[in-house]
């Protein structure tokens, strides 16, 4: 392309007022000689996860690392902007009152839960944490995390409201998502998920525990229709996890898809206190997708 990396993304922006505007690059983009997605014989797709500004640095649920990550995967995507197809990307979005917001929950005190703390339905049963809301529900949920053999709930900061500038995009992400879609003429897929009160939803996929058994089973389907699956987002601990997971366990009899996965691993990182190191080297064994860097790999 003629129009430069420097002129979508700048770089000393993140976490700051974003000095690229729409109305002067999309145009610039749009007229670029680049080849429609719709013309591509070998299709791509990126799924990005949860690069939200809740999620950076300096968010509301900090994820050290993630600056430097958008800048690798923002690099990325423009070296490689003529073989992307298409992009889809999730948004965490919530609510104040769900139930891994400290609102949700108070002691014998009344007082609610600091962030990241743990409430195990044994806490529960002892009554060292209540629910405020719909009680009966929410020890449903705790028992439903553990017979799913999933994580405990955890207590999260408040993230993601609806509305808000935490769930908006990172802003020089979101200025290379929409320069791709202007050059390739490739719309985004947007991905909300996380509005449910009664369960968290890390994973694209489906909620930890809900009692409809939710599956985006529209959202599964499409990888059939692509050559590659690039994988990047935030936190690697969590959301990704989740994601991929689902991803790798829908189409675990199936190595003609799972063939087609690949983990950008410099550009996500993890919360802090947990830890996926092992999950990952184990999705590389037992499904033989594939962990590469991005500095490293072209499409």
């Amino acid at each position: 392309m003629k129009l430069t990396f420097e002129e979508i993304v700048d770089i000393n922006a993140f976490g700051r007022e974003n000095t690229r505007k729409l109305n002067e690059f999309l145009p610039l983009a749009a007229s670029e000689k680049v080849r429609p997605a719709a013309d591509d014989r070998h299709k791509v797709l990126l799924v990005v996860i949860d690069l939200q500004v809740d999620f950076m640095d300096d968010g509301a649920l900090p994820v050290p690392g993630a600056y430097e990550d958008v800048k690798r995967l923002t690099r990325w995507m423009y070296h490689n902007l003529s073989g992307i197809t298409k992009i889809a990307v999730s948004l965490d979005t919530h609510v104040p009152h769900q139930i891994f917001h400290p609102c949700w929950w108070v002691d014998e005190k009344g007082i609610n839960p600091p962030p990241y703390t743990v409430i195990t339905l044994e806490d529960l049963d002892k009554g060292r944490w209540k629910a405020v809301f719909n009680p009966l529900e929410s020890r449903e949920y705790l028992i439903g995390l553990k017979e799913y053999g999933r994580l405990d709930l955890v207590i999260w900061p408040y993230h993601c409201i609806q509305g808000t500038k935490g769930a908006a995009l990172e802003a020089q992400f979101a200025n290379m998502l929409y320069a791709h879609e202007a050059a390739r003429k490739s719309v985004p897929i947007h991905l909300v998920k996380g509005t449910d009160p009664l369960s968290e939803m890390y994973g694209i996929i489906k909620p930890e525990f809900d009692r409809n058994n939710f599956v985006n089973l529209s959202f599964l389907g499409i990888f059939e229709e692509y050559d590659q699956i690039v994988i990047a987002g935030q936190a690697k601990t969590h959301c990704v996890l989740r994601s991929v997971q689902q991803f790798f366990e829908h189409y675990q009899n199936r190595r003609d898809v799972l063939k087609k996965f690949y983990i950008l691993e410099d550009c996500m990182s993890p919360i802090p206190g947990f830890e996926a190191d092992k999950e990952f080297a184990r999705f590389e064994a037992d499904y033989k997708v594939k962990i590469v860097k991005s500095t490293e790999f072209g499409l």
